[in-house]
């Protein structure tokens, strides 16, 4: 795979707000239909640079390339294009309180498209019916368990039909059975759609269940010091930091 089709390298990167540095050398490419995984422990910039990496928040230093295009070098409108490519399932679902679930996902597509109301509606039921929410379209968030609204942010975050799909710490405040679902749902919409997927987590359950490669960034050096699929790193990684973040609890995942 070329470095032109990649889906997304980061190269040389520093996030840093004023002097105080989170993350820096950041070196790390993610390829096309993998879910990638960000992970670390509390601290270490996790959240800072899939926001760097989405376009929400420039870095200091470096570049991330979104097939094959500079996010961070290019002017605000270019990059605003890049930027509509992507989808993003933040930590809380982010769903507003006063709209159903059919107003939520259509809020995007009222706003970037030329839809009519109608089809707005349609698209709507269809997103929500790929996360397994058909008939729900009517409901309040209010009126939903949290599992079912990630899997509405999820729908959301679908709604402009994105190439890639960010995703902050999805499994957050969910039990072990609904995060499993979750999890389930994210390798579902990888293998049926092919959408790049990179998560922000620190759960080792979805870490080895879900990753196909991932980056392990460390709070006290302030860079990454790993990278591989999660596998690989258990067996092969000679760094403790690594092999004591992956073996949490005496959990050893074979």
């Amino acid at each position: 795979m070329t470095q032109q089709t990649l889906p997304i390298i980061v190269r040389n990167l520093e996030i840093a707000y004023g002097d105080f540095v989170i993350q820096r050398n950041l070196n790390f490419q993610v390829n096309k239909g993998e879910i990638f995984v960000i992970m670390g422990g509390s601290g270490c910039g996790k959240t800072t640079v899939m926001r760097c990496m989405s376009g929400l928040k420039p870095p200091s230093r470096g570049e991330v390339l979104i097939e094959g295009v500079s996010l961070w070098r290019v002017d605000p409108d270019r990059r605003a294009g890049v930027s509509s490519r992507f989808g993003i399932v933040y930590q809380s679902g982010a769903l507003w309180s006063s709209m159903t679930l059919a107003e939520n996902i259509g809020l995007p597509l009222g706003e970037y498209t030329d839809l009519s109301p109608a089809d707005i509606r349609d698209l709507a039921a269809l997103k929500l019916a790929l996360v397994g929410l058909a008939g729900f379209e009517d409901y309040y968030p209010s009126e939903i368990s949290g599992g079912m609204r990630k899997r509405a942010g999820v729908a959301r975050a679908l709604a402009l039909d994105p190439n890639i799909l960010f995703f902050d710490e999805p499994s957050a405040g969910l039990d072990p059975i609904t995060s499993s679902h979750l999890d389930d749902l994210i390798v579902q919409l990888r293998d049926h759609i092919g959408m790049t997927m990179v998560l922000v987590t620190h759960e080792l359950p979805s870490i080895f269940d879900i990753a196909d490669n991932a980056v392990y960034l460390d709070a006290e050096t302030k860079s990454m010091i790993a990278t591989g699929s999660p596998d690989q790193l258990l067996s092969e990684s000679a760094d403790p930091k690594v092999r004591a973040f992956l073996t949490r609890n005496g959990k050893i995942n074979l």
